[in-house]
């Protein structure tokens, strides 16, 4: 099982999260482009310190809106989406290179993500995007969403993703963040969660039923509260129910 993190989220005097705590614990790390979150020292710390604690390094592309933190969705057209995408994972990519690693998977960020779960036009223009630059990257994502299938269509790498901290409806989709409880916030009721998921056991829905979710990736978010002990806490869990941990994308130079 892969652990995750979304890192790199930090702008400007403003800092967001303990990247190098999370580092030490995560085995990928979704680093922003700077469309939604980062900057270019940002980019370059993360991947300086990803390279050196032997994490993966993931392009984690947005929509560009720095204001809403990539939270609000953009109807932008799919040609320019694929460009954004395009351009956000070229910029990451030369960061990682000068560290002396390499960007190995894509994962798209906050409303992109949700909006490419069913928006079928934005889904092939991320996939497109990731096809034209590099086929070889993987992509992370929700099981079941659109993106994904379009993605294996394509030929790519497909990722599996489940949430530690996030509340799930009986569709298996995420509950807004707009909505009560929609991230958790208990170390122990994530962490014996993302035991339940490794053994196949699924989640807990809001509704109280129990939802299967398969995935190859438990992504802890950086900017949660108490994200480094939630990820210490998930890690202890995992390791002690025998759960190996390690990048599904092998990283190092290309």
């Amino acid at each position: 099982m892969d652990l995750n993190a979304d890192l790199g989220e930090s702008f400007g005097r403003w800092t967001l999260g303990d990247d190098e705590a999370l580092l030490g614990v995560v085995t990928s790390a979704n680093v922003a482009c700077g469309f939604h979150a980062g900057d270019p020292r940002v980019l370059r710390e993360s991947c300086v310190n990803a390279a050196r604690q032997g994490v993966a390094i993931g392009a984690q592309v947005g929509y560009r809106d720095l204001a809403g933190f990539g939270r609000r969705f953009v109807d932008v057209p799919p040609a320019e989406l694929t460009d954004d995408v395009v351009y956000q994972i070229g910029a990451l990519s030369g960061f990682a290179r000068i560290a002396g690693s390499r960007v190995s998977y894509v994962k798209p960020h906050g409303a992109l993500y949700n909006a490419i779960v069913r928006h079928e036009a934005q889904a092939a223009a991320v996939v497109r995007a990731v096809s034209l630059y590099d086929s070889d990257l993987a992509v992370l994502g929700l099981p079941g969403s659109r993106f994904l299938e379009l993605a294996e269509q394509a030929g790519l790498r497909v990722v599996r993703e489940v949430f530690a901290d996030r509340a799930y409806t009986p569709e298996g989709t995420l509950v807004p963040r707009s909505q009560p409880a929609a991230v958790l916030e208990d170390p122990e009721r994530i962490a014996r969660r993302c035991v339940a998921v490794a053994r196949g056991e699924g989640v807990e829905a809001v509704d109280g039923s129990r939802v299967q979710v398969h995935g190859d990736s438990i992504c802890v978010h950086g900017d949660s509260p108490g994200a480094v002990e939630v990820a210490r806490r998930v890690r202890q869990q995992l390791d002690g129910a025998g759960v190996t941990l390690r990048p599904f994308v092998q990283q190092g130079p290309a």
